[in-house]
């Protein structure tokens, strides 16, 4: 049965793949997607570097995802979002939260407006996805009865500390804190909010990518109704586990 699926954005910076390869996923099953970003009106952008190559030419998004933004760019939905103050959780019927590093992904991450709607959605029961710096969004929305995540006591993955570091001492040369959205690590973060019942699952080691081809290779963590990943790399596994959440 067809879905409607709500992904929040900043305005800009959010990653390509994490973006794009879940819209088409979800697309292709026949689900609806609808956008929302913080006034709304206008159509938000991926970060360049990553369509670009963040260093001549190289470690940006594969060729795949990149002609899968393109092809997202023409979508209405995408050009038209909605604000966030208008996001209504009876209106949707799922949440997909996508993740990515460079400084505008602040707007997105750090809102509390957005957080308070993100745990209004999480509290209906509907099927959740997060992907990267995308499970971060939710590490920081509140359960208003309890005053904590409302991650707590579950099991997730997000983009792991090894990942985070090795990036980011591969380019500080070049694009100083590029990798470092925050001071703490993403995997340091979500740790905490998951308290002491809550588990953080790294995955394997290795920077091997999934592909349509290759769905199931990727890494992804399914607690009950909640699916997460690591990083770009998982997103085609990640969209198809969540596109069958949604199924069940």
């Amino acid at each position: 049965m067809p879905s409607t699926i709500l992904m929040p954005l900043p305005d800009r910076d959010f990653d390509v793949t994490e973006v794009a390869v879940p819209w088409h996923v979800l697309m292709q099953a026949g689900h609806q997607m609808v956008f929302a970003t913080e006034s709304g009106g206008r159509r938000p952008a991926a970060d360049q570097r990553l369509l670009d190559g963040v260093i001549f030419g190289r470690l940006g998004a594969e060729p795949d995802a990149k002609a899968l933004y393109s092809a997202l760019l023409e979508d209405p939905a995408f050009s038209d979002p909605i604000p966030w103050s208008e996001v209504d959780p009876t209106s949707v019927d799922g949440l997909v939260l996508a993740g990515g590093h460079a400084p505008g992904m602040r707007q997105y991450l750090g809102s509390t407006e957005l957080h308070e709607k993100v745990a209004a959605l999480w509290a209906t029961g509907m099927p959740v996805g997060a992907i990267c710096h995308g499970v971060v969004v939710l590490a920081r929305s509140t359960d208003p009865s309890t005053g904590r995540s409302v991650l707590e006591g579950h099991r997730t993955t997000a983009l792991p500390k090894s990942m985070e570091r090795s990036a980011f001492l591969a380019t500080a040369w070049r694009l100083g804190r590029y990798y470092r959205t925050y001071p703490a690590y993403v995997q340091d973060e979500v740790t905490a909010a998951l308290g002491v019942d809550g588990e953080f699952l790294v995955g394997p080691r290795g920077l091997r990518r999934d592909t349509e081809a290759t769905v199931g290779s990727g890494f992804v963590v399914s607690d009950g109704r909640y699916v997460s990943a690591r990083w770009p790399g998982d997103a085609w596994t990640f969209a198809a586990a969540y596109a069958d959440r949604l199924g069940t």
